[in-house]
């Protein structure tokens, strides 16, 4: 990690806060809010102690970035308490959190200039994400402030963006040192098994695929 600068070290903490904040402010719940602190607390500690980067356990510590974080999303929506969690949330902070995506994808790319990642997961590779951050702005002044955009048409973009991300999860996970590697050989995926960028696939991801789902649901339903 000595060719990571304390500037992309620093710029990801704060944007790792900035999506913690703002998805504190789509809920304005103080437990889930501290919730969210422990864990970024736990998540942070194992990455610095290198409980990610050891290859040869069952299964795969990699996987324990993402799958237990994800799969807890997708159980929210099957609890009636936690749905009304999720029904509560202000559609209009769930919609500009997504503006975070812009610093994180340009901290991905230093993080591929330092050889930690491959360019696959980069703008400048298959990753489009970016293009989410940069449209969820306009979206948001369209929608929210002009209010001249509908709900079709911000359901639209839910969807569309909910896409790209799934796309570059699918490439991370297939470009990590796993069993099931099956991308990116010569320069995998083992920059988000430091610290602090375990806060990713941890944190930051896990936040903006309930904002997406929680967001759908609301522009869905009756």
């Amino acid at each position: 990690m000595d060719n990571i600068s304390m500037f992309t070290s620093s710029a990801f903490v704060l944007t790792t806060l900035a999506s913690v904040w703002l998805f504190y402010k789509a809920s304005n719940n103080k437990k889930a809010l501290y919730g969210i602190i422990v864990w970024m607390v736990v998540v942070g500690g194992l990455g610095i102690l290198g409980f990610y980067q050891k290859l040869d356990t069952v299964p795969p510590r990699f996987t324990l970035l993402l799958g237990p974080v994800l799969i807890f999303v997708i159980l929210l929506f099957t609890n009636k308490r936690s749905r009304r969690f999720i029904d509560g949330l202000n559609l209009k902070w769930l919609t500009i959190l997504h503006i975070v995506r812009i610093p994180v994808e340009i901290v991905l790319y230093y993080v591929f200039i330092a050889g930690l990642i491959p360019d696959l997961m980069t703008f400048s590779g298959y990753n489009f994400d970016i293009i989410s951050g940069i449209t969820a702005p306009v979206i948001y002044y369209i929608m929210f402030v002009k209010k001249t955009l509908n709900r079709k048409a911000l359901l639209i973009w839910n969807v569309l963006c909910l896409g790209l991300l799934i796309n570059i999860l699918t490439i991370a996970v297939l470009s990590a040192q796993t069993p099931f590697q099956q991308l990116a050989f010569e320069q995998p995926n083992i920059g988000v098994t430091y610290f602090p960028f375990v806060w990713l696939p941890t944190v930051i991801v896990p936040i903006v695929f309930l904002s997406h789902l929680a967001s759908i649901r609301r522009l869905t339903s009756r």
